[in-house]
């Protein structure tokens, strides 16, 4: 049994492509380990809040020098954490907003790099301590960007998963969803035949 956390990070709701894959995933998925437990962490309807002041007095801070909004932000980036630490499975939904992430999921990263409990400095640079994990990244594009210099998604997702280590990552791109014609139709395609595969 494994435990599978799905992050969902679009702004829109009943409309959101990205969401229609995360669906589609946790279906196929469903029927092939019918024993797995899911999570889900909506950034939309609950956002984070960006990364500021009290939460880096919060990590940084004795436990008895901390204000009261400084121990709030550390309890929520401890949720955070051990969501993301319970999880054998992680799954990103990320919409291209502006060629990259949106804010909401950067956020949550932003709580969850940490250093000392996903990852630590060593003499020989940083090293993850999430390893054994996978992640699935499930991402709506407007445009083609896939491999592209206006792709600032996949790297940078790559980047940071590695940087914690997880570096089992399959990305499944929905591409050219406002390109009209046949662009949709075939992007959508595309990434339900890829999402058959991985499940």
């Amino acid at each position: 049994m494994s435990r599978v956390l799905i992050i969902e990070s679009s702004a829109r709701q009943q409309d959101s492509v990205s969401r229609q894959l995360t669906q589609t995933f946790i279906n196929q998925w469903k029927a092939a380990h019918p024993n797995d437990l899911f999570s889900v962490r909506d950034l939309a309807v609950d956002p984070v809040p960006h990364l500021d002041i009290n939460l880096l007095g919060g990590w940084m801070k004795p436990e008895g020098q901390r204000n009261a909004s400084e121990q709030i932000s550390l309890e929520r980036s401890n949720q955070l954490t051990d969501e993301l630490l319970a999880a054998d499975v992680l799954v990103m939904a990320a919409p291209m907003y502006n060629f990259a992430i949106p804010s909401t999921l950067k956020a949550w990263l932003d709580h969850v790099l940490r250093a000392g409990v996903t990852f630590k400095y060593t003499e020989t640079g940083p090293q993850g301590l999430l390893t054994g994990k996978r992640a699935f990244v499930l991402t709506a594009r407007g445009g083609i960007h896939a491999g592209g210099l206006s792709d600032h998604q996949e790297p940078y997702l790559r980047q940071v998963m590695g940087f914690i280590g997880i570096h089992d990552v399959t990305f499944i791109h929905a591409e050219g969803l406002n390109l009209g014609g046949d662009f949709q139709e075939k992007g959508l395609n595309q990434a339900n035949a890829r999402l058959s595969q991985v499940a």
